[in-house]
C-alpha cells in the first residue's frame, strides 16, 4: 500500500471517504502533481515543491497553506479559515468539495507564477 492510502486507512471508515473525495477534488486540479506523505500527513508536490497539505483531525480536515486568495473565493473561504494559512472543513457540516478543488486550482496558479 502506496503511503497516502496508508494514511488515509487508519482512519474510521466515514473519514476514509472525506479523505478520497478531498485528494480526488485536489488531484483533478493538480495535474502532474506528485504525492507524498510530509509532516505526517498527506502532500501534494508541484514543480517539484510541496504546495498543499490535508490531514484528518478529530473533528475536522484540515488543508494547508491556504494564502489570502483573492475575491471571491476568499470570501467563500472565510467561514472555514481557522488561521492565517489553514482551512478547516467540520465533519459536522458537509464538506465542500468543489471548493477543495477550487483551493487546489487557486494554489496550482500560484505555483505556476
Amino acid at each position: 500500500m502506496e503511503p497516502v492510502e496508508q494514511y488515509i486507512a487508519q482512519f474510521p471508515d466515514e473519514v476514509q471517504g472525506i479523505l478520497r473525495q478531498v485528494r480526488a477534488a485536489i488531484l483533478a486540479e493538480a495535474p502532474g502533481a506528485e504525492e507524498r506523505v510530509r509532516y505526517g500527513m498527506p502532500a501534494v508536490m508541484l514543480g517539484g515543491r510541496y504546495a498543499l497539505h490535508y490531514a484528518a483531525w478529530k473533528k475536522h480536515v484540515g488543508i494547508y497553506p491556504v494564502a489570502t486568495a483573492p475575491e471571491p473565493l476568499e470570501s467563500e473561504l472565510a467561514p472555514f479559515r481557522a488561521a492565517k494559512d489553514s482551512i478547516n472543513f467540520p465533519y459536522s457540516t458537509p464538506i465542500p468539495y468543489d471548493l477543495v478543488g477550487r483551493i487546489a486550482a487557486f494554489v496550482r496558479e500560484r505555483a505556476a507564477s
